[in-house]
């Protein structure tokens, strides 16, 4: 199923290559790799090896789809990936 850049929010991050460009941490930006796992309230990044767990509330991303990025603010992120499907946008 194709990802639909106006509703990336519903659909499972897993797998997508991403990279942070903000964050309320200054060490987190420019971290940049596989999400390759998600909680309610943080998102996992391999990056370089090594895993970096990070709070969607804190973290603004580029999310690669194909020959697009899609810039998502963690906070719309919020919440488990089954009950962001069920939201009304």
């Amino acid at each position: 199923m194709e990802i639909n850049v106006k509703d990336i929010v519903k659909h499972e991050l897993i797998g997508l290559n991403t990279n942070v460009v903000e964050s309320k941490n200054k060490a987190n930006i420019g971290i940049s790799g596989k999400i390759i796992d998600e909680t309610k309230n943080t998102i996992v990044i391999e990056s370089k090896g090594r895993k970096k767990s990070l709070f969607k509330s804190n973290i603004i991303i580029d999310v690669h789809l194909d020959n697009k990025i899609v810039r998502i603010d963690g906070k719309l992120l919020l919440g488990r990936p089954k009950e962001r499907v069920k939201i009304k946008w």
